[in-house]
Parts: structure tokens; C-alpha cells; sequence
């Protein structure tokens, strides 16, 4: 029971997950917001509650699924499964505003009208669906399949994992690195990163938006607007941050399930919390600081983990310790108004 995964104990949760995220997404774009349109502060609050709730209500469940029995041994490993779905939800989310900041910048570098962000991101939010399948699906094999032989080290018998301590070293470098790091995308030309250079090599690119349109009607050339250019360097940004992000949630689980539905449900709160932190990004600027410490931490967990287990809930209460501390520090010590237009108008 300890070793089994929620598709093993409840495979209809996986056809339960897959169909409210499809209702949402189609609610989302085909009802709520048919018509592109800027979304309000209002707006937004109201979708990060939808969605927050919604991933809540998911992590309840993952505690009902595992406490099979009620008995005492079910009830801890149901403890278990709902800290791991907790702690990795709060990892993507304090990682993924990370991210958001970088989207402001490219919303502010392509000059994006404002009523557009939401379709960009929709989309970069689709993309990030599959892509994030595929990393924690092959990543959960990988690390399978890299177990060292047991071996005595220091008197002690462990069993270390190739990946899981390359992974470890790498988080620990990013966080230290990213310590001192924040603003190092401010003056980057995104109109040569991969994401724009490969939609340029499928289509000619026109020199205007069209509306809310990804191609337009040029000269009787079909061409690509800039708006599609945008999508492929959001989409491109995502890939590179989750590098950061699933080698992280590997360090807090290795069911493939709530690693992904956790990361999901996080991913697809951003859009709303975009719009929030665009109008209150004053808010957040200790939080860069935070989130080098909690890679750094999650790091150092992978590298102990043959030798001291950190279990879950310590994990969660040590993660969501850091975020609430970074952004009362922001709240407390506010960069000036000044300094933030400036980095949104370079």
C-alpha cells in the first residue's frame, strides 16, 4: 500500500481530473472570456480563488483516496500523499511567479496590448499542459531507472540516485545564483530568443497586430503577427523555467500523479495571478530572494536524501515558511514606485 500510486488505487480520479480541467479551460476561453478583452483586478481575484479552491478541494481528495480504512497506518500515509500534493503545488506556484515576472517583461519588450495577454497566455498555459507531462512522466522513469547499487558509506547502507543528486547540485547552483540574479532578463532582446527565432523560420512576420489574430492577410502573403511570436517566446520561457521547477517537485515526490495534477493546478492559476501581480508587483519583489532559498533547500533535501528524510509536511511548513516571510518583507521594505514603472517601461 505504501509504495501504490493514486492511478493504482483509483483510476477514475484520473478521468475526474482530466475532464474538470478540460470544463474550466473551455469555460474559460469559450464563455468568460469569448471576446478578448483587458481583465480586471476584480477579475483576476475572482479566478485565482476559483482556481486555489478548486486545487484545494483536489488535495482533499488525494487525502480521502489514500485513507482507504481509516485505520491509523492509512491515515499517516493519507498525511503523507496530501503534504506531498501541498508542498508541490506551492513550490510551482512561488516558482511560477518567478516566471511571471519575465512575462511582463516580454508583454512590455512585443508591446502587447493589454486586452491580448489573456489569449497569450491561454495558449502558453496549453502548451505548458503537455510539456509538463512530458517532463515529469520521464522524469519519474528516469529516476527509476538510476539507482545505484546499495552501498556502505560512512558506516551507513544507502542507495543514492544518479539523477536526483545531479538534479540536487543543480538547484542548489540556481539558487545561489539566482540570489543576486533577479534582473538579469531587464534588457534581453526576446525577439531573438528560440521561441521567436523558430515561429520566423515557419512563417514571414508581419510588422502589426491584427486584432486578436496569430495570422494575417498581407499583399495576398499569409504571414504570422507579432501576437504569435509572443505565444512562442512565452511558450519557450515556460520550457526554461521548468527546468527549475520539476527537478524541484522530484524532491517531493515520486508518484507521477500528484506530481503532475499538483503542477497543473498551480500552472493554471498563473494567468489569473498574472493579471494580480502586473498591478501589484510591489508586492512581490523579496520574493526572488525566497525562491533562491527554497531551491537551495529543496537541492540540499535531494543530495541528504540517502541519508536524512525530510518528510513532507516539514517540507510544506519550510516552503510556505519562506513565501509568507518574502512577501511580508516586501510588503514591510517596498521597492520604490519609481524603480518598478522603470523596469516596466525599459
Amino acid at each position: 500500500m505504501e509504495h501504490q500510486s493514486i492511478l493504482e488505487l483509483h483510476p477514475g480520479l484520473v478521468w475526474g481530473f482530466a475532464v474538470t480541467v478540460v470544463i474550466m479551460l473551455l469555460l474559460d476561453l469559450g464563455v468568460f472570456n469569448k471576446k478578448s478583452h483587458e481583465v480586471s483586478s476584480k477579475e483576476a481575484t475572482i479566478w485565482s480563488i476559483v482556481w486555489i479552491s478548486l486545487s484545494m478541494v483536489f488535495s482533499g481528495v488525494v487525502y480521502w483516496v489514500f485513507n482507504t480504512d481509516g485505520t491509523p497506518e492509512s491515515h499517516a500515509l493519507a498525511v503523507e500523499k496530501f503534504t506531498q500534493y501541498q508542498a508541490a503545488y506551492w513550490i510551482e506556484k512561488a516558482l511560477s511567479v518567478d516566471n511571471l515576472f519575465v512575462f511582463i517583461l516580454v508583454f512590455g519588450f512585443f508591446k502587447v496590448p493589454k486586452y491580448l495577454h489573456h489569449k497569450v497566455l491561454f495558449w502558453g498555459i496549453i502548451g505548458a499542459l503537455i510539456f509538463r507531462a512530458i517532463f515529469i512522466f520521464a522524469g519519474v522513469g528516469l529516476i527509476n531507472l538510476t539507482y545505484l547499487p546499495e552501498m556502505n558509506i560512512f558506516g551507513h547502507p544507502v542507495q543514492i540516485n544518479v539523477v536526483m543528486t545531479l538534479f540536487g547540485l543543480f538547484l542548489v547552483y540556481a539558487g545561489i545564483k539566482s540570489w543576486g540574479d533577479g534582473d538579469g532578463d531587464d534588457d534581453e532582446d526576446y525577439s531573438d530568443t528560440a521561441g521567436a527565432r523558430l515561429i520566423k523560420s515557419f512563417w514571414k512576420v508581419s510588422d502589426n497586430y491584427d486584432g486578436d489574430k496569430f495570422f494575417t492577410i498581407q499583399n495576398g502573403i499569409k504571414m504570422a503577427t507579432p501576437l504569435l511570436v509572443v505565444v512562442g517566446v512565452i511558450e519557450f520561457t515556460d520550457v526554461l523555467f521548468a527546468v527549475d521547477s520539476i527537478p524541484a517537485i522530484f524532491a517531493i515526490s515520486n508518484d507521477p500523479f500528484i506530481l503532475y495534477t499538483s503542477n497543473i493546478f498551480a500552472i493554471l492559476g498563473l494567468r489569473s495571478l498574472y493579471f494580480l501581480l502586473a498591478n501589484f508587483i510591489h508586492m512581490f519583489s523579496k520574493l526572488p530572494y525566497g525562491l533562491a532559498i527554497i531551491l537551495s533547500f529543496i537541492g540540499v533535501k535531494m543530495l541528504i536524501a540517502p541519508w536524512i528524510h525530510i518528510p513532507s509536511p516539514i517540507s510544506l511548513g519550510i516552503v510556505g515558511g519562506v513565501l509568507v516571510i518574502s512577501v511580508l518583507l516586501s510588503i514591510i521594505f517596498p521597492e520604490k514606485e519609481e524603480e518598478e514603472k522603470e523596469k516596466l517601461e525599459d
